[in-house]
């Protein structure tokens, strides 16, 4: 009995050890590093160590990219570039308290528009911001909404990605579409790319980060501001 025991243990710790590495493989793939008990994203640690050497004088205005996950009147005057990770507590605060009151006083009548750019902190959150990538933009933001909502769920989650999953079929997603989803370099790549030129070219390391930009001028909040502060903000930006 003793013997069927262990070899039992056995086997399950040989299959834990095959599934880090696969996973490890994977992530590796994606862009990720293991590093002191962690996953970063490789980029994350590289910029970490650039920011360091570099002064922190940062052009703005170098940050030039049309996403294509826009809440609001594409014409608005006040863009508001919107630098979240999906698992960020932070950012779901945000998005979920904060944002609605802005799109009620600024984004309904056409004077902001609310870029999303994903700033994913951990491959969870990347995972998350891949299938929330193909669904269809008419559902994009108020999918976001719901995995803020129901970010404990699938982020404290050992079965992320079959939760996740579950939350596309529910919109109408296959979930082997849901899969393939979020295994598609293609997609990964592009959200990499985001991410990177966020660092690169704005200096964010942290979430959630926002670029409120217009006519008049732009600035770089770092934090989640609260609703009375990016509201002043705006206001002052769409002043005659």
């Amino acid at each position: 009995m003793f013997e069927k025991v262990i070899k039992i243990l056995s086997r399950t710790l040989a299959a834990i050890v095959v599934f880090l590495l696969v996973d490890g493989f994977y992530l590796s793939q994606k862009g990720f590093v293991f590093e002191n008990g962690r996953i970063f994203l490789a980029t994350e640690v590289q910029a970490a160590e650039k920011q360091q050497e570099e002064p922190k004088n940062i052009d703005t205005t170098a940050f030039q990219m049309d996403l294509p996950f826009v809440l609001g009147n594409e014409n608005a005057p006040v863009t508001i570039y919107e630098f979240s990770s999906l698992g960020c507590t932070h950012c779901a605060d945000f998005h979920l308290d904060t944002l609605p009151k802005i799109k009620k006083d600024f984004i309904e009548n056409g004077k902001v528009k609310v870029v999303f750019a994903e700033f994913p902190i951990d491959s969870k959150s990347m995972k998350a911001a891949m299938l929330a990538r193909c669904m269809p933009k008419d559902k994009y933001f108020d999918f976001l909404s719901m995995l803020f909502k129901k970010q404990l769920s699938w982020g404290l989650s050992f079965k992320t990605e079959k939760i996740l999953a579950s939350y596309a079929e529910v919109e109408g997603m296959p979930v082997e579409d849901a899969n393939a989803c979020m295994n598609n370099n293609a997609i990964a790549s592009e959200i990499m790319y985001v991410r990177q030129q966020a660092m690169e070219k704005l200096g964010i390391m942290a979430t959630p980060s926002f670029l409120v930009r217009s006519a008049k001028g732009e600035e770089l909040i770092t934090g989640a501001p609260s609703y009375e502060a990016l509201s002043n903000l705006i206001n002052n930006f769409l002043a005659d």
